[in-house]
């Protein structure tokens, strides 16, 4: 039985806006969603980096081209980024935390856009995801990457759990999928 859905595909095909519609879908239809996107930071036309926006509306910074870490933190870099795990962690894990705090009728949705690199620099976002996937009262719809490379291990395992649901998504499929994709979340949500 489908507990949990997941966007995949090619960076840019457009994961985070499909998220960004069906959380607005689901909240138009009285479902309780939290959760966080993440954004690009452009300058001059340029990608500069990335934010972490949660649905309440708090921001911070992800990565930044070129930047450097705080003194005595760690560099954790995904190729020019350079991560900020402190504000991932300041703005994700608290969403992660009370994502099973809501009321007891039905799960609560929440959004996790995305697992990735970046995100997986953080032991304690992965215990985190890990911990609400086996949560009872709550349906994650996430955004994964596509396998490239050396396998994310917490990614692999997503893909291959039997409670979770891939959508695919890709330039041709992208506007069609947004029906299906609230449905099947709404029906994981209203199952106990």
């Amino acid at each position: 039985m489908t507990k949990h859905v997941f966007l995949t595909g090619l960076p840019g095909v457009g994961k985070t806006t499909l998220i960004q519609k069906a959380s607005d879908a689901l909240r138009s239809l009285g479902v309780p969603v939290d959760g966080f996107y993440t954004e690009e930071v452009r300058q001059g036309g340029r990608r500069v980096g990335f934010d972490v926006v949660t649905l309440s509306g708090l921001r911070g910074p992800l990565s930044r081209v070129g930047s450097q870490p705080p003194a005595g933190r760690r560099e954790y870099r995904v190729g020019q980024y350079v991560v900020d795990l402190h504000s991932f962690e300041q703005l994700a894990l608290p969403v992660l935390k009370n994502a099973d705090a809501g009321p007891s009728s039905g799960k609560r949705v929440c959004i996790v856009d995305e697992i990735g690199k970046m995100e997986l620099f953080s032991q304690t976002f992965i215990h985190a995801v890990r911990q609400t996937l086996s949560s009872p009262g709550t349906v994650i719809l996430g955004t994964i990457p596509i396998p490239k490379g050396k396998p994310l291990t917490l990614v692999e395992e997503i893909r291959n759990r039997n409670d979770v649901k891939v959508f695919h998504v890709t330039k041709e499929n992208r506007d069609s999928l947004l029906q299906e994709i609230v449905a099947v979340v709404q029906s994981c949500q209203k199952s106990a």
